[in-house]
């Protein structure tokens, strides 16, 4: 029985790394460009036409709106320095002051025909055509293996659908709510007990670097957001896009104020030392608030990246719970600092501050605000679609392709699925 079950786990991790986002990127551009350097062997001149499959490794991004748009772009930037060199090649020859002509002139026209990150492509591809004898041929040869390069790559990926980086993105939003969480826990415990400031200090310190967990987390849902673009998988990729990003933004300003609050629990203990920072039943209440609210965080994180309807429900019914709760211990909280207040006048501010930057934190996750950010963003949105591509977006309206269905998907309560 417990080999059966070794088994089983076994395959179960054969199967998840199966179908692991790397490997299938892997596996989908090393195809691409063994494709791409065959088609090349038969239909360009040269003996070795490595430019095809390098040209399908570029190609063959991440996800097939990156594909579109790397493909068009390397393929602009390669033709425009073919023809900057042909245009050379038939005024002067290959001399170190032409060289650095050439290479000028290749930079300034590559930014301006806008091929973004391939601007050295151009100059790259001039120097060489330039540098042949038969100026002719091998320019074509170029081109051509560019073309095969870019169409193989663009292929592989409407052929082979390019992974979705929505689950990976998910589980970086959950991950940076996790790390909320324990902050939050912890700051609990100091402001609870008769802590020193530099303990206190080190919540800031932890609190300031949440910015770079941010920023990650932040590119793996770009990463997420464009591989829903244009992918033949994914339905409601908009919808997608909008609930996951506002997710993100709410965890943002969240992050942000719990800095804040770092901050002014900092600043009181400075003042209070060495007493503690809170009378005893007043640091209690503080502590499970705060925990209270890390867990109200992480149920907010789950519920903006569930895409399954029933997952998505008790996720949002979890999260109003807590709050609800949070609520409750928050009022408490507000009548034992104003207890202090009176008692001790001289230090009304920094309580007081503690008290806003809670708020602000449970008024952030509200259900109610996030349905009414999450419409905002949707109709921001499709706003920008309309102006952008005014007959799709027509003919959407004609198939019933509306707003209004989107917001029918997403839920009047703003769940995600």
């Amino acid at each position: 029985m417990r080999e059966v079950r070794e088994w089983t786990a076994h395959a179960e991790r054969i199967v998840r790394k199966r179908r692991d986002p790397v490997v299938v990127q892997t596996l989908r551009s090393a195809t691409a460009a063994t494709i791409a350097y065959v088609i090349a062997l038969r239909l360009s001149p040269e003996p070795a036409p490595l430019t095809a499959p390098l040209t399908a490794l570029l190609v063959v991004q991440v996800t097939l709106y990156a594909t579109l748009t790397n493909g068009f772009r390397r393929v602009n930037a390669v033709v425009t320095g073919v023809l900057v060199a042909i245009a050379f090649s038939l005024l002067v020859g290959l001399t170190w002051w032409s060289l650095a002509l050439l290479l000028l002139a290749s930079l300034v026209v590559g930014r301006l025909v806008r091929v973004e990150e391939y601007v050295p492509e151009v100059a790259i591809s001039a120097m060489l055509v330039l540098g042949v004898t038969s100026v002719g041929d091998y320019a074509w040869a170029r081109v051509v293996e560019t073309l095969i390069g870019a169409v193989v790559g663009l292929a592989c990926n409407l052929l082979l659908a390019p992974p979705v980086w929505v689950e990976e993105a998910g589980e970086s939003i959950e991950d940076l709510a996790r790390r909320l969480r324990q902050l939050m826990l912890r700051m609990g415990e100091e402001a609870a007990g008769g802590t020193p400031v530099d303990r206190v200090e080190k919540q800031l310190y932890e609190a300031r670097r949440l910015d770079h967990d941010i920023v990650e987390v932040d590119a793996a849902l770009r990463q997420a957001e464009d591989s829903l673009r244009l992918n033949p998988r994914v339905q409601d990729s908009v919808l997608h896009r909008v609930v996951m990003r506002t997710g993100l933004d709410t965890l943002e300003i969240c992050t942000v104020v719990l800095r804040v609050l770092a901050r002014s629990l900092t600043d009181l203990a400075k003042k209070r030392e060495p007493e503690p920072l809170f009378e005893a039943e007043t640091g209690a209440v503080l502590e499970q608030l705060l925990s209270e609210i890390a867990d109200a965080v992480v149920s907010f994180a789950v519920l903006v990246t569930t895409h399954l309807s029933a997952s998505a429900e008790s996720a949002e019914e979890r999260l109003a719970a807590e709050l609800r709760t949070a609520a409750g211990t928050r009022d408490k909280l507000n009548l034992l600092l104003r207890e202090e207040a009176g008692r001790d006048p001289g230090y009304w501010q920094l309580p007081g501050a503690v008290l806003t930057e809670v708020n602000r934190i449970l008024d952030e996750l509200d259900t109610e605000h996030r349905t009414r950010r999450l419409f905002e963003e949707l109709d921001r949105v499709s706003r920008e679609q309309r102006a952008r591509m005014p007959r799709l977006t027509r003919l959407r309206e004609r198939l019933g392709v509306t707003e209004q269905l989107w917001r029918n998907r997403a839920g009047f309560d703003g769940r995600s699925g």
